[in-house]
């Protein structure tokens, strides 16, 4: 199930190269509804640790009139000349993001792409 405001939101905007990424879990209340998530993945180059990622996205997210949580992260390593996309580590203060949600978005997100892989492996 989805919203209006959800449906505003990508499922993911990432950058080229290694960086740290974080997988946040986005909420709308819609009046009279059940509350309704979704999960989007972000990650920068410019991020020195996970919170910097999030609190770059987060004003984005109450904008719209959405919650939102961060729910783990990791790092990413993104080759689009490669058309590969590793997914890996943990977050020191977030935990370890559940990597196979992140990987089934960018799969939707970059569906030409040879390799999309994850492992729990690495910091």
């Amino acid at each position: 199930m989805t919203s209006a405001k959800l449906d505003q939101v990508e499922d993911v905007d990432i950058d080229t190269g290694r960086f740290k990424y974080i997988l946040i879990k986005v909420h709308d209340s819609p009046e009279g509804g059940p509350e309704v998530t979704k999960h989007i993945v972000r990650g920068y180059c410019s991020a020195g640790f996970h919170a910097d990622v999030y609190d770059k996205v987060v004003p984005g997210i109450e904008a719209k009139g959405l919650d939102c949580e961060c729910v783990g992260g990791g790092r990413i390593l993104h080759e689009p000349d490669n058309k590969s996309i590793e997914v890996f580590g943990y977050s020191q203060g977030y935990g370890k993001a559940d990597h196979s949600v992140s990987v089934e978005l960018l799969k939707k997100k970059y569906p030409d792409y040879a390799k999309i892989t994850f492992s729990n492996d690495g910091y």
